[in-house]
């Protein structure tokens, strides 16, 4: 039966458009009781996806409330606020309607996607229902009434006919849908039709035998109903709509608001546009912050410029038991008030509305309450972010002392803290399983297994390559190919070769795997390798972007087998002067996987002469001339100390660390690696101006350069940083005789100053220079098994040689433009997962130890700590020389040399002073690593042997410290 349904819209132009769709009614849509002989059967793939839809006698919780065989059928509000209870494994047998996943899914992107999981696992019996093409269950829109209300009685509509259609099945025992719902309104209706209906709270309360499940009910009063009898503390939000106006007219600013780590009193807001003043907003004070949480879209309203303020240098933690002693907060907030000279003051402003929140699962410790058998508690996140939250659980004694998920449900205005409920015990806080998983989920880093439908993308095996392969590639399985790799390494991606061809040159190959043969654009498997973006490595761990099919197996470049590759194949002079460069999809077959060292030892033995040896010794010396020419145009060589954990084979515990010794194999391939990014880069800019997938590295502001300037000042010594070139020379030049290891910390310290490189699309963006590498263009080739950059640089540069065609997301820039962002976001997440992976490994391997005492250098100064690193360990850390209930000692701070005077002792950037190392776990979830000045002596500051004895006497180990990338 054909209908058509009559909306309007607004164009980009404002316009408003009548638009007139048809609509198909049917009534072969089935209604997915496995006990329903009316219905036709459900084809495969339709509705409930794979999953096998409602069960013939459903086995759900036994609820107090209807104690009969039912199904559940939740609105939309409810479906979107109750996600956690839906996903519980307890609840089963639920019909979720067309009306509601549209719904949600133009609410809420992330809950569309769950849902969207819950359907798809067998083991719910989740059943999608298309009530809007099913000819008894589709009704039209009455005049005057609204589009909410209409959905409405959609779904009531649906319930309805639910429950008749399914008295007419043959059982002695009937099967009914009960509808849920938190709107009063939507179930007083409900109930006058003759529905059952029921809140999600008064149906989870009846699941007697299952009292846990209240724990993750979320709290909906949000805004709207405070808590009984509290003090407004909060001015009010204004509505998005009046928000919207204000934001148009200039009297708001719309930004993302970024709390401070160090002071839960003060955060930035960081203005969306272009203008180039007030970019950063300072907001300071808890009624200006106005419930604002991290990472929310805020609308904010610029104070008077009397009232502007500069950012605070107070660390302040928010560790008061106490949530409702609003008096001691403003105690705080004047501490904040410190007289600063003018030019320090900042624009300030107050949080007026919320425009988008931005809310996540959070991680984290509960903080039970002192009251004897109270059910409210106050939850401690692990950022420190993030408020407390207010959750109320029955399960008080059996969380104490375990990592916890909890949700955010609302912030009302006379709640000191956000409102929100408990959704997953992780395990016990410093057990390294829970720690790890506390550390992915923090760090956004998606680590589910892959699921089926991805896998099913997989090629079947045996796998081998076919005549169909064959077509566009070249066969160059005769070359001696070889690897080179760090021990342990499975995911191979990259092998090459050199070869003195008849005219006297050399042929040189890159030959990087083919990847994108095996996942081919906008399947599940490419959508989920878009998704993770980069493959994560932690200390003990890898969580792979694609499965280990392709990652250990297919896709890497292992030695004695058949693999398809993508090659770059240079002609090049003896002086490695380019003559020629081409590309082509190959297959291959490499001779060796060697390590870095074993690749060393070929080259550097006399008595090995084969043709893979003569291969990398010809490698080699091409690479160090690529490398003189890169430093002479002015490419930096920064250093930054990466450590490797050795572990003990049963615990799996790091029993030694160690900081990593490069060889000059590691540069040999770096080389080639470089050379085949920037010849790729070039060639599909060549062939794609517009949509090129590039990567940049912006020239750092001068003022982030002072540091260095001063602290090589102070040494006599002068760095330049007018160019990457005369910075290269000048960190060349800046040598110490007596003090060999200055270079090594001025070169970090230049590494701290750097920008971060990013991936761009060549048709958004005019500066393409790569500032670090010196080069006028750069891309991602060279590693598409552990980054998905590198997978859509293929994609281009197959369309580019004609081995391949292109597809419409390939060439629209915006789209490529919006997957740099997300890929950007996700290596900067990888690399914070990595380094706090390392910290936690170093806090165990110290867990241990006692006090080790160590050499140090002093890499930065503050105003009341130096901040030193250990190279033994690869580990920096802060000293400080206040202490919580000791007396401070005379502190003085020059910013010019710079210096910090205490007591009578000085200390400059990069002295060499001896330290005490220890782990301080006397707070389990920020647990770090304590160090103390040992030498130069410090009068009245003998505090390293009391705090050896408290740390040493500790057990939890712990994560959270902000530490050098493995």
């Amino acid at each position: 039966m054909l209908t058509s349904r009559t909306f309007v819209k607004r164009t980009r132009a404002g316009a408003v458009v009548k638009v007139v769709r048809e609509h198909y009614l049917r009534d072969d849509i089935a209604c997915g009781a496995a006990a329903c002989r009316l219905c036709p059967p459900a084809p495969p793939g339709t509705g409930a996806g794979s999953a096998p839809g409602l069960e013939a006698r459903p086995s759900g919780p036994a609820s107090s409330l209807c104690p009969g065989p039912h199904f559940l059928l939740p609105d939309t509000n409810l479906l979107l606020h109750q996600i956690d209870i839906l996903e519980d494994p307890v609840i089963k047998n639920v019909i979720v309607l067309q009306t509601v996943l549209q719904e949600v899914r133009n609410r809420s992107a992330p809950v569309y996607k769950r849902i969207r999981d819950v359907i798809q696992n067998k083991e719910k019996h989740f059943y999608s229902f298309t009530n809007e093409h099913h000819r008894e269950t589709y009704i039209e829109q009455n005049r005057g009434e609204t589009a909410n209300d209409r959905n409405d009685r959609a779904i009531r509509v649906a319930v309805k006919w639910y429950n008749e259609h399914l008295k007419k099945i043959e059982d002695e025992e009937k099967i009914q849908v009960i509808f849920l719902t938190n709107d009063r309104i939507n179930k007083e209706k409900a109930l006058e039709e003759g529905i059952t209906a029921y809140t999600c709270e008064e149906y989870i309360k009846s699941l007697t035998a299952n009292p846990e499940l209240v724990d993750r009910l979320a709290c909906v009063s949000d805004e709207g109903k405070e808590i009984e009898g509290g003090k407004i503390i909060f001015p009010e939000h204004i509505p998005l709509s009046k928000l919207q106006q204000g934001i148009k007219s200039g009297i708001y600013l719309q930004g993302t608001y970024r709390a401070n780590r160090e002071n839960y009193l003060e955060a930035t807001v960081w203005v969306h546009g272009d203008a180039e003043e007030n970019k950063e907003i300072i907001v300071q004070g808890l009624k200006h912050l106005n419930r604002a949480i991290h990472e929310d879209v805020v609308a904010v309203e610029l104070l008077a410029k009397d009232e502007w303020v500069a950012p605070s240098s107070v660390v302040l933690q928010d560790d008061g038991q106490n949530e409702e002693n609003i008096e001691n907060e403003e105690e705080k907030e004047n501490i904040l008030k410190t007289s600063v000279s003018k030019d320090m003051l900042r624009p300030t402003g107050r949080v007026v509305g919320i425009i988008k929140r931005n809310w996540r699962p959070y991680c984290g410790m509960l903080s039970k309450s002192q009251i004897k058998e109270a059910r409210r508690h106050l939850f401690t996140p692990a950022d420190r972010r993030i408020p407390r939250i207010r959750i109320e659980t029955r399960q008080a004694d059996t969380l104490e002392g375990q990592r916890i998920i909890v949700a955010i449900d609302g912030w009302p205005r006379n709640s000191r803290y956000p409102n929100g409920h408990f959704v997953k015990n992780l395990g016990s806080a410093g057990d390294k399983e829970t720690e790890t998983e506390v550390l992915l989920l923090e760090h956004d880093v998606p680590h589910q297994a892959f699921s089926q439908a991805v896998l099913s993308f997989l090629p079947k095996m045996p796998w081998s390559i076919t005549e169909e392969d064959m077509k566009h590639r070249e066969d160059l399985r005769h070359l001696t190919v070889c690897s080179v790799d760090p021990p342990g390494c499975t995911d191979i991606d990259d092998a090459l070769h050199c070869r003195e061809i008849g005219n006297g040159n050399l042929e040189v190959g890159v030959h990087i795997a083919d990847v994108s043969h095996f996942i081919r654009p906008g399947n599940a498997l490419d959508e989920e390798s878009v998704k993770r973006g980069t493959t994560v490595y932690l200390c003990e761990k890898r969580i792979d972007m694609v499965p280990e099919l392709l990652s250990s197996n297919l896709c890497s470049l292992r030695s004695n087998v058949d693999r398809l590759a993508f090659s770059c194949i240079w002609e090049m002079n003896h002086k490695a002067e380019i003559l020629k460069t081409r590309f082509t999809k190959s297959v291959i077959n490499s001779k060796a996987s060697l390590t870095y060292a074993e690749a060393q030892m070929r080259i550097d033995s006399a008595s090995m002469n084969d043709d893979i040896t003569t291969s990398l010794r010809g490698l080699n010396k091409l690479a160090k001339i690529l490398k003189k020419k890169r430093i002479d145009k002015g490419a930096l060589t920064l250093a930054s100390p990466e450590v490797r954990f050795h572990m003990d084979s049963e615990t799996h515990d790091p029993i030694d660390l160690q900081t990593k010794e490069l060889k000059e194999t590691n540069s040999m391939v770096e080389e080639f690696m470089l050379l085949a990014n920037i010849s790729v880069a070039q060639k599909i800019y060549d062939e794609f101006p517009e949509f090129a997938l590039l990567r940049k590295h912006p020239a750092p502001p001068p003022s982030n350069y002072d540091i260095l300037v001063k602290a090589a000042k102070s040494k006599n010594l002068e760095i330049k940083t007018d160019s990457a070139k005369a910075l290269a020379e000048s960190l060349d030049k800046a040598e110490s005789p007596t003090f060999p290891y200055l270079n090594t910390l001025l070169r970090i310290l230049t590494t701290r100053c750097m920008m971060q490189a990013v991936y761009f699309c060549s048709g958004m963006d005019n500066d393409f220079h790569h500032y670090g590498l010196a080069s006028p263009i750069y891309t991602h080739f060279t590693s598409p098994i552990r980054r998905y950059a590198d997978i859509i640089v293929h994609r281009l540069l197959a369309v580019a040689i004609g081995a391949d065609s292109t597809y419409p997301e390939l060439t629209d820039k915006h789209k490529l433009a919006e997957m740099c962002k997300n890929l950007n976001y996700r290596h900067k997440m990888a690399q914070y997962a990595q380094r706090a992976s390392v910290a936690f490994h170093t806090q165990l391997f110290f867990k241990t130890k006692g006090v080790v005492n160590e050499d140090a250098y002093i890499l930065f100064v503050r105003k009341n700590a130096v901040v030193v690193l250990i190279p033994k360990y690869g580990l920096e850390g802060t000293v400080f020389f206040e202490e919580k209930d000791k007396p401070t000692p005379k502190l003085e701070y020059n910013s010019e040399v710079p210096s910090l005077t205490v007591e009578d002792t000085t200390l400059h950037m990069f002295d060499k002073v001896k330290v005490n190392i220890m782990l301080d776990d006397s707070n389990i979830q920020h647990q770090k690593m304590r160090i103390v000045l040992v030498e130069p002596k410090i009068l009245g500051n003998d505090t390293h042997a009391s705090l050896s004895a408290e740390a040493s006497s500790k057990e939890e180990p712990e994560k959270k410290k902000k530490k050098l990338r493995k």
